[in-house]
């Protein structure tokens, strides 16, 4: 798939009108690229560093889409991060956006919403049932519609010596689709996009997250 989703950006970007913005969209399984602002990749989104290359595909299986309208300038995962530690200054608790992620028009997803939330204790308790258990962090789930990943951050730019206990949330928006009618497909996709986000932002805080893979685990617990 990856190879199949880069090739039709470069050819959308390098061949200039409409028609063949929409044309393009049509292949990807969107309905409509040319429209105004829906023109960047994946990868570019949020800041430009939360996106990896494998959760780009992801969003695709998630949305139908390959290009996105662009991410406003406070929606990355920098600001993010600052907003977290200006936070943790004085408090062990609190919550907020890192980005949202706006495919074309007529996706099967309105929206997908990242966000962040920031506790003092480890999670507690077997966690929603709709949730299938992933080994990531201190903990992950993945359902047909969202996922979490959830890990101890240490140092980097928090101050003290306690780990400060994060979790990044991936959510949609809209009437979700299962891709090809396998709902194992959008679990994993949604996976994907939350650890790429929970690195992305361990990494910019310059914490050290307690058993954050460099990859996503996706085989069930």
């Amino acid at each position: 798939m990856m190879r199949s989703r880069r090739w039709r950006v470069l050819l959308c970007a390098a061949v200039a009108g409409p028609l063949v913005l929409t044309a393009c969209a049509a292949r990807g399984g969107t309905a409509d690229a040319s429209e105004a602002g829906i023109s960047v990749e994946a990868e570019r989104l949020c800041g430009g560093t939360a996106v990896s290359v494998r959760a780009g595909d992801a969003l695709e299986v998630i949305t139908g889409a390959a290009l996105f309208a662009a991410s406003g300038e406070k929606a990355t995962v920098e600001a993010a991060a600052r907003e977290l530690v200006r936070m943790g200054a004085s408090t062990a608790i609190g919550n907020g956006d890192i980005c949202r992620i706006l495919p074309p028009a007529g996706s099967p997803v309105e929206e997908v919403r990242v966000t962040w939330e920031m506790s003092a204790g480890e999670p507690q308790g077997a966690g929603a049932p709709r949730f299938t258990a992933l080994p990531m962090g201190e903990r992950a789930g993945a359902a047909g519609d969202g996922a979490f990943v959830a890990f101890a951050c240490t140092g980097g730019d928090l101050p003290g010596d306690a780990p400060r206990h994060l979790r990044v949330v991936v959510q949609k928006g809209g009437t979700p689709v299962v891709p090809d009618g396998d709902e194992r497909r959008l679990r994993e996709a949604y996976a994907t996009v939350a650890h790429s986000f929970a690195l992305a932002l361990a990494g910019e805080i310059g914490c050290r997250p307690a058993d954050l893979p460099a990859e996503p685990s996706l085989s069930p617990l």
